[in-house]
């Protein structure tokens, strides 16, 4: 490729990613003629420049698919409300799919104390790995009494929410609780599972939810890649430590860590 073409593509590439910066293609690019015509530019320019943005980890494409976001960076929690793992990673256009390795019913004493109820009640338990375009993200166990949410029992998880399952089939809604965020070393199985480098650290979180009559409903307990997970929260002299960071641009929180602002689910 001649240096006039090679500096079109730089110039396309640095256009493309201000239309990133500034919020178009958030769901996917337009295709290569599209773009082309917008820039005024050669398709030969129009590909160099997706090459480039893709060495830069900026999109990702595949096969039969339209190039979009690559959701690579940190997922970031809000904490202090009830966000969703499905749907902030589907807020950043990458695709959220579970691998369902248990969905049973089984009485579990430990686990039942948790939920506040009698250690012999049975409780629906499921046990996913959680992938973010096909790369494992986090793998979570969760409990929920049966009495409560043995609908969920027919439902297949691969790709919705627990929460928007358990609002649609068992009309209960969580509305608070509590969650305990901590850094763990990963042993042998962990890494295996989350396909994490040797030296990945891993957060483990615990959650408690709530319904709205304040009714322990579910206990969960998650192992998240700590280099695909960041928790942020904000302050000020006045109001002291306040959880919850202010939505950012996808490509600021890019270079740090990908928005997660959902609330459900």
């Amino acid at each position: 490729m001649g240096h006039h073409q090679s500096d079109e593509a730089d110039r396309s590439g640095r256009r493309d990613q201000h239309s990133l910066d500034g919020g178009e293609f958030r769901e996917t690019f337009p295709g290569e003629h599209d773009l082309a015509t917008e820039y005024e530019v050669s398709r030969h320019t129009v590909r160099e420049a997706l090459r480039q943005l893709r060495a830069q980890g900026i999109v990702t494409a595949h096969r039969g698919r339209l190039s979009r976001f690559a959701a690579d960076g940190p997922l970031e929690p809000r904490v202090g409300e009830a966000y969703s793992l499905f749907r902030a990673v589907e807020a950043v256009g990458a695709v959220q799919r579970s691998v369902v390795r248990v969905l049973d019913q089984r009485a579990d004493g430990v686990v039942a104390a948790r939920l506040e109820v009698e250690e012999s009640t049975l409780l629906v338990h499921l046990e996913r790995l959680r992938l973010a375009d096909e790369e494992p993200l986090a793998a979570d166990r969760v409990w929920l009494p049966a009495a409560v949410a043995r609908p969920l029992l027919g439902v297949d998880f691969t790709r919705t929410s627990l929460y928007d399952e358990l609002e649609r089939h068992c009309a209960v809604r969580i509305s608070g609780g509590w969650e305990r965020i901590r850094a763990v070393v990963p042993g042998r199985g962990e890494l295996a599972r989350l396909a994490c480098p040797g030296s990945t650290a891993l957060f483990a979180i615990d959650r408690l939810g709530r319904d709205a009559g304040e009714r322990a409903v579910e206990w969960r307990q998650t192992l998240v890649r700590a280099d695909r997970f960041a928790i942020a929260a904000e302050f000020s002299e006045g109001d002291g430590y306040r959880p919850g960071a202010p939505a950012r641009t996808f490509r600021q929180a890019r270079r740090t860590a990908l928005t997660w602002c959902t609330t459900d689910g």
